[in-house]
């Protein structure tokens, strides 16, 4: 590609992108993710008003009664403020009941599913283009009369401009100028490529310049972004992104990539706050019960974690192995991890963040035993490195606040598990006994009553928990357990390892309230 050819491509670029999320409906569709009305309605009201997406697609039409009261409840709370106008559902070409339903849900636009392709409209429909185009037009029309937005989706349109062209071409002539307010271009099977995608959009904007084009990608061959990308950078006026990158098969483009590279790369203004896309991300995540892999762009647990040692030392030396994605943008904070390739530098950065200083010597010894850890394939965090810290230097550090003296879990058919625990306080001991959900539960609850009777205190909210095996581990091995904790809003996770799921359990317990029990004795 030429320079030339390359400049004008740029300049072709909108000044501003829209994007529409469709996580309620295309995402949705990823096999075992079903949300509730409630949860529905929870992600759009963050989408529309704390991420600011331009519009979503929240369902499908005549899905189920389920479906319909999710759609009712997030056209209410839209009208409310402002923003019906950007909530939008799918509907069908079917004689008008999929716009009835999408009507008496409150909703004022319908995006039609049309055939982009004559494959399609012969064998699936089993129609001729001008019986199909009769039926579009029909049904535009009927929901005009219903005074309701109009958008429509060529599905197949990638194999559309690949196999049949004139089939698009002959669709579009007939349906340019009939009120139709946006033409949804899909590349509803992966297959595309983004030399493909730039030459078919080209083709489309050339032939109706006028018209406003949106692009729906799927990741078959792992292009969606790639795709949309090119598509923006073509004259798409619109994206469709989800959460996370949910959808059917290999899921749709993500919402996070799809923003930065847009910004970053091509200079591209959309109106998402970027500071929300971690915030969303993980609420998705918890509805649908997908997880967003760790080393995923943007809003992976690890994209903000350095772990050589050489790379902590450069950030320290102005910033060498940061780039324009700084943690901050997105609501987060880089962190420095522990493990065999940390060197000094890296640990000295987290003794840092936490207060701790060290001569060289203990520094040296400290690295050492994180060396040590890391070569057993043992995931060591920050909050770990106090106790790292602790046990190599126990002359010099102190000793654990909270201990457990000793304790007795049970359970048995028929009857809820208990617990009986002893533990020490800051040199005093205290006994307890509870019931729970199960072992684990029974022994906090235990806790739980100790701090609150007798120190008239409590601890920070469970809030996560996580068993895993450690990295390079046999199930036969060690179990991990990740407890993610909320004290306040600050959150603080801990880790424990051993052979017993319940022991690690506790050991990441102790973790935590040593933790807190020292920043209790630094307020007071």
């Amino acid at each position: 590609m030429g320079t030339a050819e390359q400049v004008g491509q740029y300049k072709r670029l909108q000044p501003f992108v829209e994007i529409m999320d469709s996580t309620l409906r295309d995402g949705e569709q990823t096999s075992g993710v079903s949300f509730l009305p409630h949860e529905k309605l929870i992600i759009a009201r963050m989408l529309l008003g704390d991420l600011n997406v331009d519009r979503i697609e929240v369902a499908s039409a005549k899905v189920s009664e389920g479906e319909k009261e999710a759609v009712s409840m997030i056209c209410r709370y839209a009208a409310k403020v402002d923003m019906l106008n950007r909530v939008e559902v799918l509907g069908f070409i079917d004689g008008g009941q999929s716009i009835d339903w999408i009507d008496s849900c409150g909703c004022m636009t319908v995006n039609l599913l049309a055939k982009g392709s004559l494959r399609h409209c012969q064998e699936q429909l089993k129609k001729t283009p001008e019986e199909h185009i009769d039926d579009i037009i029909g049904a535009v029309k009927y929901a005009r009369k219903k005074q309701m937005t109009v958008n429509l989706y060529l599905e197949d349109w990638s194999n559309g401009m690949k196999e049949s062209p004139f089939y698009v071409y002959q669709v579009m002539d007939a349906l340019c100028d009939i009120g139709i307010r946006r033409f949804m271009l899909p590349d509803t099977l992966g297959i595309m490529n983004p030399l493909q995608c730039i030459e078919y959009f080209r083709k489309m904007i050339k032939r109706y310049p006028d018209t406003h084009f949106d692009f729906h990608a799927h990741n078959d061959y792992d292009l969606a972004v790639s795709n949309s990308l090119a598509a923006a950078l073509s004259g798409a006026k619109g994206l469709h992104v989800t959460v996370n990158g949910l959808g059917e098969r290999c899921g749709n483009a993500p919402l996070s990539s799809v923003q930065v590279i847009l910004k970053d790369q091509f200079n591209a203004k959309t109106n998402i706050r970027e500071d929300k896309l971690n915030d969303i991300s993980r609420l998705v995540e918890s509805y649908s019960g997908i997880a967003v892999a760790p080393n995923q762009p943007i809003i992976g647990d690890n994209v903000f974690t350095q772990v050589a040692g050489v790379h902590a030392d450069g950030d320290k030396k102005s910033g060498l192995y940061q780039n324009a994605l700084v943690p901050e943008r997105f609501g987060r904070r880089r962190e420095y991890d522990l493990g065999k390739n940390s060197g000094k530098a890296n640990i000295a950065k987290n003794l840092e963040e936490l207060g701790l200083e060290l001569t060289p010597e203990q520094t040296r010894k400290v690295t050492q035993r994180i060396t040590e850890l890391g070569d057993k394939k043992e995931r060591v965090t920050k909050d770990d490195l106090p106790f790292i810290v602790s046990d190599v230097l126990k002359h010099d550090a102190p000793e654990d606040k909270v201990k457990l003296v000793s304790y007795v879990v049970s359970t048995a058919y028929g009857l809820k598990p208990g617990a009986n625990i002893k533990v020490e306080i800051n040199g005093q001991a205290y006994e307890a006994s509870a019931t729970g959900d199960g072992q684990y539960d029974a022994f906090v609850k235990s806790l739980r009553y100790i701090y609150k009777k007798y120190l008239n205190r409590t601890f920070p909210i469970l809030e996560n928990y996580a068993v895993t095996i450690p990295p390079g581990g046999r199930t036969d091995a060690l179990v991990q357990t990740v407890i993610t904790w909320n004290d306040n809003g600050k959150i603080l996770r801990t880790r424990g390892l051993d052979a017993d799921q319940t022991e690690a359990a506790i050991k990441a317990t102790f973790k935590m309230l040593n933790i807190f029990e020292n920043e209790q004795k630094e307020i007071i």
